[in-house]
């Protein structure tokens, strides 16, 4: 019997590539989404895999969509993969309350309202994986982005802690740290100002989602039962930690 994976923000740009890559592995999956209700139904079309509409900044909605993932797919969530993340990009003399706590609630709280939903499940089972994409410029930090590498900082002390509260109940706890990937989002920078991010990075390239990914699919399987507790930097060299 397949294991049961949920992945956040699962049906566009690194989420959508983890989600079809789990399933690719054999892997019952099911995707969260948060408002492109277009975007969602063509994934959902495209790739047969079911798709589940709440906020993770929510903790109650966050309880009520796995309990309907669990419900649908049949079984407890054993993989939780924690994409879901969201940039409200500004120097910090003109952030606003607003965009601190959007990005706060999303990108962090969103991190241990989900996992708050699996944990105890994943304990009573002995066995659990929980993979949080956090970023590089959560390890390096980045101008205008105080909330968002705040944030991505904390999935990784987050991961750290949590990491120590699973290894003996069979439950990996790890972070994967991205550089800059050819999602949607970067691609639609000026081609000059994405010329100038590439031409920081060694690998001489943007990376792929599916590179990432491939990473999850790694952290999720059996094969990486004694790895916990770590950030997997996949960046091109950009940033070396």
């Amino acid at each position: 019997m397949s294991r049961t994976a949920l992945v956040t923000g699962g049906t566009r740009g690194i989420g959508r590539a983890i989600a079809i890559a789990l399933k690719d592995a054999g892997y019952s999956v099911a995707a969260n989404y948060a408002g492109n209700d277009k975007a969602a139904k063509a994934f959902e079309e495209e790739t047969s895999i079911p798709v589940f509409k709440w906020s993770v900044a929510d903790h109650d909605a966050c309880a009520k969509g796995v309990a309907k993932v669990e419900k649908a797919l049949g079984g407890p969530v054993e993989v939780l993969i924690n994409n879901a993340g969201i940039t409200r990009d500004t120097p910090f003399h003109k952030m606003s309350v607003e965009q601190w706590h959007e990005v706060i609630d999303t990108n962090l709280n969103g991190v241990f309202n989900m996992t708050h939903a699996v944990w105890n499940a994943m304990r009573e089972a002995g066995f659990g994986r929980v993979i949080t994409i956090s970023s590089i410029n959560g390890q390096k930090g980045q101008f205008g982005q105080a909330n968002y590498s705040a944030a991505k900082a904390g999935d990784i002390g987050f991961t750290k802690a949590l990491a120590l509260e699973g290894a003996r109940k069979g439950i990996t706890v790890n972070a994967i740290c991205p550089g800059y990937i050819a999602t949607e989002m970067v691609m639609a920078v000026p081609e000059a100002v994405r010329q100038s991010i590439i031409e920081q990075i060694p690998a001489g390239r943007l990376g792929d989602a599916e590179e990432i990914a491939r990473c999850v699919v790694f952290l999720a399987s059996d094969d990486a039962g004694f790895v916990t507790g770590s950030t997997l930097t996949v960046n091109g060299g950009q940033y070396l930690v």
